[in-house]
């Protein structure tokens, strides 16, 4: 009975640990609530870090628990061990889960109030970045915890600090690929080169940013393609943002007509368009004689639009209502070619 007891008061006292733990992590959440309301950021919070933090701490109390009433038994250095590891990869879950927390909130009190997208997108990318980063780093210093944890492991760093130098070297030449794009993604997400939904142009596409990782970014083209592009490419290549400063742009049609166009009345029209139209912003609109050779007339038109998308949509709509109200109205200024027959007579061979 005595050796039964003896059994069973460590496994108590584990299971009276973690219940302790449950109580004081559902105390926890009671009193954030009563103090803080039910708001939305207070609700994120206490679902999201409530079982990491229920595991932590049920690690840590079983530890405890398992030292003052198992101590020098044979089976409680594996059990220890076991409840170490646990502990170490709790902790880092409830870390990382904090770094989401923290990421949500910011992002949802700034865009309460921004009024500027722009200046929005570049934090979200920073911060998502920045998560990422901090995510990194934990998930990198739980790893090297459970190494540590190992005797062997940590007698072999000894060794590698021994000869740090060559290794060094050679871990350089290693991961000088990667390092560079690691640090080619913090550039592009801190001096603001890109962001988030810019509009760009690159390999002869035009797409949408839509993901900006360490590494590498994810650039969804028209035809809902994604083209993924290494970070060092947007810092050693050329290429075009149309969105960098702000998302309105100026785009144009080109006409070539007869020497008969009436500008005056196609003018007018477009004036019609424009004033139709919800894809034009009411910034820039006019209609212009860019060139007059080669027998025909080169009309351009100079619109505006709040975005990439609205402009293409626009400049589409106005070619074809042009196209149509020339074929309706003004067919003489269609373009068409012009030759003059010569009737002389060829001289004689002789004469050639």
């Amino acid at each position: 009975m005595e050796a039964l007891l003896h059994t069973l008061q460590p496994l108590a006292a584990v299971l009276g640990a973690v219940l302790v733990a449950l109580v004081l992590v559902w105390c926890a959440r009671r009193l954030v609530h009563r103090v803080l309301r039910a708001t939305p950021e207070v609700q994120l919070v206490t679902r999201k870090a409530s079982n990491p933090a229920r595991l932590v701490l049920a690690a840590l109390g079983a530890r405890i628990a398992l030292g003052q009433t198992a101590a020098g038994e044979p089976w409680a250095a594996v059990v220890d061990y076991a409840l170490v590891l646990l502990l170490i990869g709790s902790l880092a879950w409830f870390l990382a889960v904090v770094l989401v927390i923290v990421e949500t909130v910011v992002l949802s009190r700034y865009a309460a109030v921004a009024r500027d997208t722009r200046r929005l997108k570049r934090l979200e990318t920073q911060i998502v970045l920045a998560r990422r980063i901090g995510v990194a780093l934990v998930i990198t210093l739980a790893v090297a915890s459970v190494l540590l944890t190992i005797d062997e492991v940590r007698a072999l760093g000894a060794g590698l600090l021994a000869s740090a130098g060559l290794i060094s070297i050679v871990a350089g030449l290693a991961v000088q690929s990667s390092l560079s794009n690691v640090f080619a993604g913090v550039q592009l997400a801190f001096t603001g080169a890109i962001r988030v939904d810019d509009v760009v142009v690159v390999e002869e596409s035009m797409g949408t940013i839509e993901e900006i990782t360490l590494t590498y970014v994810v650039v969804q083209v028209w035809d809902e393609r994604r083209i993924i592009l290494p970070s060092t490419y947007f810092t050693s290549t050329p290429f075009e943002n149309w969105t960098r400063r702000r998302s309105e742009l100026l785009g144009t049609v080109e006409l070539d007509l007869d020497w008969h166009a009436p500008v005056a009345a196609l003018r007018e029209h477009l004036d019609g368009i424009l004033q139709n139209s919800p894809l034009w912003d009411g910034r820039t609109g006019s209609l212009q004689v860019t060139g007059a050779v080669d027998g025909v007339v080169r009309v351009r038109i100079l619109v505006s639009a709040a975005d990439s998308g609205s402009l293409w949509d626009l400049r589409c709509q106005i070619r074809e209502s042009m196209v149509g109200h020339l074929q309706d109205a003004y067919p003489d200024a269609l373009p068409r070619q012009r030759w003059e027959s010569v009737s002389s007579p060829l001289p004689p061979p002789a004469e050639r």
